[in-house]
């Protein structure tokens, strides 16, 4: 296998565990697959995370998502 097809299925598989994660934690059904409430979410987030309070906040997620994955979907 090519270099470049092996660097693709890579790039392929980290985006589709992405996309897990956003349906792990209920975001599709709360939103009703609405793209672009999403996309707002995903830009809201990281303009949190760049703000002066970007470490509190990325501590307070890290926590919660830790949570969220010994204990089901956090809601």
């Amino acid at each position: 296998m090519r270099t470049w097809q092996v660097e693709r299925r890579k790039r392929t598989r980290h985006l589709i565990e992405l996309g897990g994660l956003v349906v792990r934690a209920g975001i599709v059904i709360l939103t009703d697959d609405d793209r672009a409430i999403i996309l707002g979410a995903l830009i809201w987030m990281a303009n949190k995370l760049q703000g002066e309070d970007g470490e509190q906040v990325r501590a307070l997620w890290i926590d919660k998502g830790k949570r969220g994955v010994r204990g089901g979907t956090q809601r």
